[in-house]
């Protein structure tokens, strides 16, 4: 485990049953994943907060397709739905960028809207899809929390695949007037960014 943290997870006497079929998927900064039969997940925290954390914004969005959903949870611990398909990232490097992957992208921006999420960004690494029409969330962060008013780490996961400038034309046939606010914003980013490194260069 990572910096030999140990994990001590509230399990009840059905949770102790499960986990004995549990089989290890991977550790992260915030806890360690396991598979369990049924096509689930149970994800393990180290902290209670960032479980809580999680835990609030799936019970929010659990009326919502592109969310998993939550079987038991406890203060360190969630059980959930499998999410199945391939990483947002390792998807366009095999297919590209397409108009129906830009709308489907897009959808899921409005959908945050309408789960009003004062966080509405995203990141590659957590959105899964079976094809470019089906897109799923895996580990929503701070949701209600922060406050990012457009998709900037996605954004910016969508320059380092080469794919920003046609995603953004095909938001600019989708919605025009929101291509034109992202496009401005995240070209401000880039901007404070590029000064930024230039500034650490002379120091």
């Amino acid at each position: 485990m990572k910096g030999g943290f140990c994990y001590c997870p509230d399990f009840d006497e059905e949770m102790e049953e499960i986990f004995k079929e549990a089989e290890f998927l991977g550790e992260g900064n915030n806890g360690i994943v396991y598979e369990i039969p049924g096509n689930k997940v149970l994800k393990i925290f180290k902290e209670n907060k960032v479980c809580e954390d999680e835990k609030s914004i799936l019970l929010k969005t659990q009326k919502s397709k592109n969310f998993p959903k939550i079987y038991k949870h406890g203060k360190y611990y969630i059980l959930r739905e499998k999410i199945e398909g391939i990483r947002l990232d390792d998807y366009i490097e095999r297919h590209g960028m397409s108009f129906q992957l830009a709308k489907t992208l897009y959808r899921l921006l409005k959908e945050f809207e309408k789960l009003k999420f004062t966080k509405r960004d995203i990141r590659c690494k957590d959105l899964y899809l079976i094809n470019a029409k089906h897109i799923r969330v895996i580990d929503p962060k701070k949701s209600y929390t922060r406050k990012v008013d457009y998709p900037r780490h996605l954004m910016k996961g969508l320059r380092r695949k080469g794919v920003l400038d046609e995603f953004l034309g095909y938001i600019e046939i989708i919605d025009r007037k929101k291509a034109r606010e992202w496009r401005k914003k995240i070209n401000i980013y880039f901007q404070e960014l590029d000064n930024k490194k230039k500034d650490n260069y002379f120091e």
